[in-house]
């Protein structure tokens, strides 16, 4: 399967797009996120967050690297954009292995630690309201996953 693509025109869209893809994950799911500053990456988290029953709100973990948050199943927000030109393992393996869903923006700058299969999602802006929300799903799970969103 090759990517698959929507268009969100508001915030709220783009929230219930991802909670219902929250619905659709298992313990150790890895989703990671690409696009321009402002472009949706939280927004998008906060839905995934919202469809696991998430009740703390959810923020960008920039300078934290890392927030856990409870739900019905655990859920892992990374941030690598400041780990940029490092090599150092922070434990990722522990949280991509573990019992809950990885979502991991600016994942190009840990790429040699992420799993091999993941669901990368590419947020772009298309005007000032309206994303183009792009699904890579990237092994045989996700691409189940992918086809299940679209039904």
């Amino acid at each position: 399967m090759s990517t698959y693509q929507l268009k969100a025109h508001t915030e709220e869209e783009t929230i219930k797009v991802a909670q219902k893809l929250a619905l659709l994950l298992k313990p150790g799911n890895l989703i990671t996120l690409e696009g321009d500053l402002g472009a949706g990456k939280t927004t998008f988290t906060k839905g995934i967050a919202g469809g696991l029953g998430v009740k703390q709100t959810v923020s960008s973990p920039t300078f934290t690297i890392i927030k856990e948050y409870k739900g019905e199943l655990p859920l892992y927000h990374m941030d690598a954009y400041r780990l940029e030109h490092s090599d150092e393992d922070i434990g990722f393996s522990e949280y991509f292995n573990g019992n809950g869903i990885s979502v991991v923006e600016w994942a190009q700058f840990i790429e040699e630690f992420l799993p091999e299969e993941r669901l990368a999602i590419k947020i772009s802006y298309f005007d000032e309201h309206s994303r183009i929300i792009e699904f890579n799903p990237i092994g045989a799970y996700y691409v189940w996953v992918i086809n299940e969103l679209k039904s």
